[in-house]
């Protein structure tokens, strides 16, 4: 049975398509590397300028993944890969926590008690305005009615008043999953 996958690999094309592999993939671990070198705040909320930022990000690196293939083959080729990439990079993820904590974060604490973690906040990039922003979105009105505001790894800010009761639960350990 003659197919266009038969074609493909019978064919010197396969140089070719091996080349879009390649190239698909540098820019996806050039791009995963820059987004998070970015922080954590740019990768939970998303501006308009950062949307737009990765929209052009992405048209700008078409040509470099697929060169001058722009065959049905050659799409399918690169979404392919980058598909497999980032089955691959969930999976390494899931397995390799010094590599999560890396990749992902962890949160960070950017208030306690009312006093203001300013160092973090510069550090993870979140200014005054959006942690009042956030501390509003959570009904609390000033730094002093905050008993713990935390910039979560997704980016969003939690927020826990010091009014709100302290509920004490046992502690739970899970158990590791062998399978």
């Amino acid at each position: 049975m003659h197919t266009w996958l038969s074609e493909v690999f019978n064919s010197p094309d396969l140089l070719g398509v091996l080349g879009v592999v390649g190239k698909t993939a540098a820019v996806y671990i050039f791009v995963v590397v820059g987004l998070r070198l970015l922080g954590t705040r740019e990768l939970g909320q998303m501006s308009v300028y950062d949307f737009v930022l990765v929209v052009v990000i992405a048209n700008a690196v078409q040509n470099a993944m697929v060169g001058g293939d722009t065959t049905l083959v050659g799409g399918l080729v690169s979404a392919l890969t980058l598909m497999v990439l980032d089955g691959m990079l969930s999976w390494l993820l899931d397995h390799f926590p010094k590599l999560q904590h890396t990749m992902i974060g962890e949160p960070v604490v950017l208030v306690s008690d009312g006093l203001p973690r300013w160092e973090k906040m510069k550090k993870e990039g979140v200014t005054r305005e959006e942690l009042v922003a956030g501390l509003h979105e959570h009904g609390v009105a000033s730094l002093d009615d905050v008993r713990l505001a935390v910039l979560e790894v997704d980016g969003s800010i939690s927020v826990v008043p010091r009014q709100a009761r302290v509920h004490r639960a046992r502690r739970r350990v899970r158990g590791l999953r062998t399978t």
